[in-house]
């Protein structure tokens, strides 16, 4: 049977949810609609039991969009979808960042949530619409997951908060936020402004959870009518004499290093020593109690000698520890107060290779940010169902296991770092001159060296500060700083430059970055339910304090982008050709501006307008470059200088035939080539040479009407000593056998 539901977004958008008709088998199924695309998100977990020690769900939500969706065929040769692309990795994450917090505690099932694109009018983005299906899929099934959650997209135009806006409405926005919450709090922020301040950020956010909750109250009403019983769902249950154990033996401890500012390698050790001696104890207790024939009487009690389980029971102890001494203290790991942020430094121009560079460091998280400077063929093609452009500006997060002491496999860019290089990215991407101001393509690159909280952050400082090492004229600089949350009941305390472990034990990781005048991105993850506007509102205010903090050190390292580019970096210049002379340059096949390219070491980009931008790295090559454009696209002038013309055949007595426009030769007579007597002009010259050649002459052949250049090598040669000028030589005693064009 099919079921079907539809919720009223505002400005005539209808939201559709349909279940019953497609992918029946899956746990859970369901189609999401807006206009004319579509989405269709199915969720499946195995029904394994809870695993004593695994204190992770293993979820995996994949999101992917079907060309055939928008009647389009996949770009490159292999005519079929590949591995995901950057877009649908960031979809993905988009859904499972917001549905990830709601799964009931202890529950460890494999689960997977495919979302496919199968309808797409290029006008409305599915991701948002992937996380309402993929909700409702999860809750239609037997799935335990009972907790509704929707995504929006919220626009601003003119003043106007829009919900779900088009793409043609977005280019308008001033903002572009998704938001990913329940009916009773927001889960999930992630979004670019244009400097919005945090009242206005404050009021789109709850613009877009009033619809949220529409949205949860039809997924509510479709379970009633379509849902499946839940399927029974038993979580491991802690002995409480296990537990008791544990806390005599360690939650002092605990509390003694939580209340000790240490740095992250030595807390790490001495906070290991305390897990290995606790371990140790209770396995020496209950190996001794535990004999084999009571295992075979009980095998339940098995799970106190699980060394993966009680490591988790000790885990939970340690959070506890963090949290209640932060909430009575007020003092977090490293001595600091709530607000305060880590030492900050800065180094410039440390790589002497690259175009700009930073080395950014805070507290133990470190960047070393790269920017280099491209022409237009280095810009990225987008192929999506939305964008088929050329991206101008990129920015890359490298996150090496080094960075956090360990040993990893470095088997390509995971799905973190494609995440947080989008974030930073969207966060400078505001702040970027206009292509006509500055038309390099610009690529970012940020490599952590260090990582102890929000390194996506410190990508923003970084690549702020290497910018304008480049000399890339920023409209503002741009900093970014990582929020935290420790809530308990009503008690909360909401800090400022989050260490990793409040992070890892913390309730929220609110990432804001932006420029002294308003916010420009912004990402946020909660694992707790129930975020209220009062909190919100406070780290939103402690994070303009710590953002404007950064600033100023930043404009202490460098006030203004540098004036001049790096010497490596390409020179672009640009001149205006006549359109129909924009084949005569390029050539046949070519053949013409490889050439040009060839020999003045020059990228040479033409725009269907007739503008040429030129790169070089060397002024003089530029020069040239735009000289042999200039001669290709001008008639020919007498005293024109031209370089590489190229011999098209050689007569020993007459001299030579030399092309120096497309279709266009000259003669260079026997007598012009050299101040040296010159006997056959094969002695000196062959056809297939380039030379360089002044235009001497231009006439016209009263017999045929043709016009006639006569060229010379002579007259860029210098003179002689003693050299005297003979009488110019009459062009009518000796005319060519070979017709000139």
């Amino acid at each position: 049977m099919v079921f079907t539901k539809e919720i009223d977004l505002g400005q005539g958008k209808i939201l559709r949810i349909e279940t019953g008709k497609m992918a029946k088998q899956a746990d859970g199924a369901a189609v999401v609609s807006l206009e004319d695309t579509m989405v269709l998100a199915t969720a499946v977990a195995k029904r394994d039991e809870p695993v004593p020690g695994q204190d992770f769900l293993p979820l995996q939500v994949e999101y992917r969009e079907k060309y055939s969706a928008a009647g389009k065929f996949p770009g490159g040769f292999v005519k079929r979808e590949g591995r995901p692309s950057e877009k649908e990795i960031l979809s993905a994450r988009l859904i499972d960042r917001a549905l990830r917090p709601l799964f009931p505690e202890g529950f460890t099932a494999e689960t997977q949530i495919v979302v496919t694109v199968i309808s797409s009018d290029k006008t409305n983005d599915a991701d948002v619409l992937g996380g309402v299906a993929a909700s409702v899929a999860l809750l239609l099934s037997d799935i335990p997951y009972f907790v509704p959650m929707a995504e929006v997209r919220v626009g601003r135009i003119n003043g106007e908060f829009i919900i779900n806006p088009h793409t043609d409405e977005l280019e308008r926005s001033d903002l572009d936020i998704c938001i990913g919450g329940t009916k009773d709090t927001i889960c999930m922020l992630e979004g670019e402004m244009k400097e919005i301040s945090e009242a206005d950020m404050l009021a789109a956010i709850k613009f877009g959870h009033e619809v949220i909750k529409k949205i949860c109250a039809v997924q509510e009403e479709l379970q009633r009518d379509a849902g499946k019983p839940k399927r029974e769902f038993k979580p491991i249950v802690v002995p409480a004499d296990l537990e008791e154990l544990l806390k005599s033996l360690c939650y002092d401890k605990l509390v003694a290093l939580a209340k000790e500012p240490l740095k992250k390698e030595e807390r790490s050790e001495r906070t290991k020593a305390v897990y290995d001696e606790t371990l140790k104890a209770v396995l020496e207790k209950y190996k001794a109690e535990l004999t084999p024939e009571v295992l075979a009487a009980a095998p339940e009690k098995a799970i106190y000698l699980n060394e993966k389980f009680i490591k988790g029971i000790i885990h939970n102890l340690e959070r506890d520890a963090m949290r209640q001494t932060l909430l009575t203290s007020g003092i977090r790991l490293d001595g600091r107060d709530l607000t305060t942020i880590r030492p900050i430094s800065i180094e410039l121009g440390l790589l002497p290779r690259a175009h700009g560079s930073a080395l950014f460091t805070r507290g133990e998280t470190q960047a070393l940010v790269t920017m280099t400077l491209g022409t237009k063929k280095d810009a990225q093609l987008i192929d999506t169902l939305l964008d088929e452009e050329d991206k101008r500006f990129m920015l890359h997060y490298n996150f090496p296991p080094f960075s956090v002491g360990e040993v990893g496999r470095m088997t390509g860019v995971g799905r973190r770092e494609i995440g947080h290089g989008n974030l930073a990215e969207r966060a400078i991407k505001m702040m970027l001159p206009d292509e006509t101001e500055f038309s390099y393509t610009m690529r970012i690159v940020s490599d952590i060296l260090e990582s102890n909280g929000s390194s996506s952050m410190a990508s923003v400082c970084g690549g702020t500060l290497a910018a304008m090492d480049a000399g890339v004229p920023l409209k503002k600089p741009v900093a970014g700083i990582a929020m935290g949350l420790i809530k308990e009941g009503a008690n909360y305390a909401v800090l400022s430059d989050i260490l990793g472990n409040e992070d890892h034990l913390g309730d929220m990781d609110f990432k804001v970055a932006g420029t002294v005048d308003g916010i420009t991105a912004c990402q946020m993850d909660i694992k707790i339910d129930g975020l209220d506007y009062a909190i919100l509102t406070k780290a939103l205010e402690q994070a303009r304090q710590g953002r404007l903090h950064i600033l100023k050190i930043m404009k202490d390292a460098i006030a203004t982008p540098r004036a001049d580019l790096s010497k490596y970096a390409p020179r672009l210049t640009t001149m205006k050709i006549p359109v129909e002379t924009i084949g005569a340059v390029i050539g046949k096949g070519g053949e013409t501006i490889r050439n040009i390219t060839a020999e003045t070491g020059t990228e040479i980009d033409i725009a269907d307008d007739g503008t040429v931008t030129i790169a070089s790295v060397s002024g003089e090559g530029a020069e040239r470059a735009m000289q042999m454009i200039k001669n290709l696209t001008t008639a020919p002038e007498v005293g024109t200088v031209y370089n590489g013309a190229l011999i098209k055949e050689v007569r020993d007595e007459l001299g030579a035939f030399v092309e120096i426009l497309p279709k266009i030769e000259g003669l260079l007579h026997i007598s012009e080539i050299s101040f040296k007597r010159v006997e056959r002009a094969s002695d000196v010259l062959k056809a297939g040479d380039r030379v360089d050649v002044k235009l001497m002459e231009v006439r016209k052949d009263p017999k045929t009407g043709k016009t006639k250049y006569s060229l010379s090598m002579k007259a860029l040669l210098p003179k002689p000593e003693g050299w005297q000028e003979r009488p110019p030589r009459d062009s009518r005693d000796r005319r060519p056998q070979r017709s000139e064009q």
